[in-house]
């Protein structure tokens, strides 16, 4: 295995200084007046090992992100972009649609979201793929266990005079992809035949005391910055295609999060807890017990960023207990981040250790992620 490992990774380290010369978060390829064009793309190849305890242990190098992504303006406050994954896209679906959306800023303070964007729910889920300090997101980030992801609709942001105090509200279409070990929220524009559909509405609050802070891990700006926030959702079946023995009928929300940086420090918090309830209240496994499960999730993960921002130390916990669980999962990282430019080109180690994997006492698992980054 360590053979195959360097390898692999010796043959993405001979790609990648190609990319790194490459620094900006976008390529402005016209602009005239109110009118601009700008392409971009987010590649992140990633090698992934796991090695269950009594099990053998598997590995496989891919990309695990392959977004190519256009966006412009013809007219004044109005822009658009699309952008979609031929990275990790499966089954029918060999292209995914992630941002597609239209966007209103004439108005002072506010701006108006139209089509397949986030919710505005959970931290770790808004803040970009590009900008974590760990490989993989935690299960508070995870839209595979009750933290919805994109959906198709409208969503407006503002905030105050002087920024510390934002806040969204976001209406749509989002659906589901019945399983009895997952809540995994998903988009309409990549539908799944069997999937739940639904309408989803959420809403958060964001306090930033000294100066606003953007939804990005990591501490470049060594200024002291503190966000509390608290959000929540609600999604309901619309009972248009519940074929499925696992359909869920519902789902509700909170989340309370923290991100707080200094002198190189930085440090990120969030508690969810979500509960939903099948179409089959008899229904007794996976998650569920009775048909219903509450599922009770929190994340800790931060670092240090020192010789000149190159290099950053990082670690983190985090868990997630259900009603049908024997023990709560839990997994703990550790781990390290090298950066060329930033977010922009970077290389990163995470080291996973994880107990209890789907709630099964004494099924544990160890997870090595390298995963190599150009953003442009």
């Amino acid at each position: 295995m360590l053979k195959r490992l360097t390898i692999h990774i010796l043959a993405v380290a001979m790609i990648l200084p190609m990319l790194a010369g490459i620094s900006l978060a976008g390529i402005v390829v016209h602009e005239e007046g109110d009118k601009k064009i700008e392409i971009g793309a987010r590649v992140q190849v990633q090698y992934h090992m796991e090695d269950p305890d009594g099990g053998e242990s598997s590995d496989e190098l891919f990309f695990r992100r392959l977004r190519p992504y256009i966006m412009g303006s013809v007219s004044k406050n109005w822009m658009a972009k699309v952008q979609f994954d031929v990275g990790k896209a499966s089954g029918d679906n060999e292209v995914a649609v992630k941002d597609a959306w239209m966007r209103y800023t004439g108005w002072d303070g506010l701006k108006l979201t139209i089509g397949n964007q986030k919710m505005p729910f959970s931290r770790e889920a808004l803040t970009s793929s590009k900008r974590q300090q760990l490989v993989e997101r935690t299960f508070v980030g995870d839209h595979n266990y009750g933290t919805p992801d994109r959906m198709i609709g409208f969503r407006l942001d503002g905030a105050t005079g002087n920024k510390k105090v934002t806040w969204g509200i976001g209406v749509g279409a989002a659906e589901l992809d019945p399983d009895e070990d997952k809540m995994d929220f998903d988009s309409g524009a990549n539908h799944g035949s069997d999937w739940n559909e639904g309408t989803l509405v959420a809403g958060r609050v964001d306090f930033h005391p000294f100066g606003n802070l953007k939804m990005g891990q990591g501490d470049f700006d060594r200024k002291k910055k503190l966000t509390v926030s608290v959000a929540a959702f609600t999604w309901s079946n619309d009972d248009d295609n519940n074929g499925s023995a696992e359909s869920l009928d519902s789902a509700n929300g909170f989340e309370a999060s923290f991100g707080f940086r200094a002198a190189g420090w930085s440090v990120d918090g969030e508690y969810q807890m979500i509960s939903g309830d099948l179409v089959d209240s008899m229904m007794t496994a996976g998650l569920y017990v009775g048909g219903t499960t509450d599922l009770d999730k929190y994340a800790v993960e931060g670092g240090y960023m020192f010789r000149k921002d190159k290099f950053e130390i990082v670690a983190g916990y985090e868990s997630l207990d259900a009603d049908n669980y024997q023990e709560a999962w839990n997994r703990a990282s550790v781990g390290m981040n090298y950066f060329w430019n930033k977010h922009m080109s970077k290389v990163q180690l995470t080291y996973r250790m994880g107990e209890n994997l789907d709630g099964i006492t004494g099924a544990d698992e160890d997870e090595l992620f390298v995963q190599f980054q150009q953003v442009f």
